[in-house]
């Protein structure tokens, strides 16, 4: 699994690219946090996670996701991105993320903000 930043967010979007419930999982500890906004009521534990993840999905092919790990230190990695879903809309990402020692996440929070649409 993964080790650091960039392998967790590589994971990440193939887990995405593929919403199959194994991949999702093995992302995060079984205590995990996922917050889909930082004021959001977090998804806690791998299972919750994982359903949340499956009934919130985005099908394969409709969107990009362009990144950089702008920061990492000790099990903690900021991301940088851009989602674009170019038959609707695109959002700039920043994701924060802690990762235990075995490269799983136990923590997860993504903001996102709405980008004008060029489609």
């Amino acid at each position: 699994m993964a080790t650091t930043g960039e392998e967790w967010v590589a994971n990440y979007v193939a887990a995405w690219k593929s919403n199959d419930p194994e991949q999702i999982g093995a992302l995060f500890t079984d205590d995990a946090v996922y917050l889909t906004s930082p004021d959001s009521e977090p998804r806690r534990g791998r299972e919750a996670i994982v359903a949340g993840w499956l009934d919130d999905l985005d099908e394969p092919g409709t969107w990009t996701f362009d990144w950089d790990v702008i920061h990492e230190h000790d099990g903690f990695a900021v991301v940088q991105g851009r989602t674009e879903y170019p038959a609707e809309r695109d959002y700039i990402n920043l994701w924060i993320v802690r990762l235990a020692d075995d490269g799983r996440a136990t923590e997860f929070t993504e903001w996102y903000m709405p980008r004008p649409h060029e489609g």
